[in-house]
C-alpha cells in the first residue's frame, strides 16, 4: 500500500524552483494545514502540465457542462508569487503524471507518481533466440501525491506554471537556445560567442 499525500483540496498547490537560471530544480509543492509536501520534476514536466491544466479548463468551458464554473482567466483573488514555502524536502522525483477532470465533485485532479526503476531479468533461452515478449509488469509505488483542487485553483496553477517556466535563462534571438551568464557558442552565428 502506497503513502498516498492527498490534499482534497489544497490550500496551496503551486510549481517553483530553487536555484539560479541554468541550474534551477523544480518542485510541485502542495500544502494544507501544517503538512507541507515538495515533490521533484523536470522543467519540461511542469511546462506540460501547465499546458494540460490550461487546456483541460478551457474545453469544459466550450463543453458548457451545465454544472461546472470554470473561470477563463486567472482570478485576482488566486494568484500566487510567493516562493515556495520552506523547509522544502523532496518526497520523491516524479516521473509519471496524470490529470483528470472529477464531475462529481468539480475539480481538478493530479496525480504524481516517482519515477519507476523497472528491473527485468531475461532467460538466457530466450535471449540467445532473440524473442523476448515479456510482461512487464510495473511495481506499485511507493509514494504517490494526490492533489484535488477547485477549477480556479488549477487555472492559477498553469498560469503560474507558464511564468515559471519562462523566467529562466533569456533565449538568444538567432537560434531561440538559452543563454548562459557568459553567453553561448550559436550555431547560426557560425560559432562565434554570443554575450547576454
Amino acid at each position: 500500500m502506497p503513502v498516498v499525500h492527498s490534499f482534497d483540496p489544497p490550500e496551496r498547490f503551486v510549481p517553483g524552483t530553487v536555484g539560479e537560471p541554468g541550474s534551477r530544480t523544480f518542485f510541485l509543492q502542495a500544502r494544507a494545514g501544517a503538512q507541507l509536501t515538495s515533490v521533484s520534476l523536470e522543467k519540461q514536466q511542469v511546462q506540460i502540465l501547465g499546458e494540460r491544466i490550461a487546456e483541460l479548463l478551457d474545453e469544459l468551458i466550450a463543453s458548457a457542462e451545465p454544472r461546472a464554473t470554470v473561470p477563463a482567466v486567472t482570478p485576482v483573488s488566486m494568484i500566487d508569487n510567493e516562493p515556495l514555502e520552506q523547509p522544502i524536502e523532496e518526497e520523491f522525483r516524479a516521473g509519471t503524471i496524470t490529470l483528470s477532470w472529477d464531475a462529481d465533485d468539480e475539480r481538478v485532479v493530479v496525480e504524481v507518481f516517482p519515477v519507476a526503476e523497472v528491473e527485468i531479468e531475461v532467460p538466457v533461452e530466450a535471449a540467445e533466440q532473440e524473442l523476448i515478449d515479456l510482461p512487464i509488469e510495473e511495481p506499485e509505488p511507493e509514494e504517490l501525491l494526490l492533489v484535488r483542487m477547485p477549477a480556479a485553483m488549477a487555472r492559477a496553477f498553469a498560469a503560474r506554471a507558464e511564468s515559471v517556466v519562462s523566467a529562466g535563462r533569456a533565449p538568444c534571438q538567432l537560434c531561440g537556445g538559452p543563454l548562459d551568464p557568459e553567453g553561448h557558442l550559436c550555431p547560426r552565428a557560425n560559432g562565434y560567442r554570443r554575450s547576454a
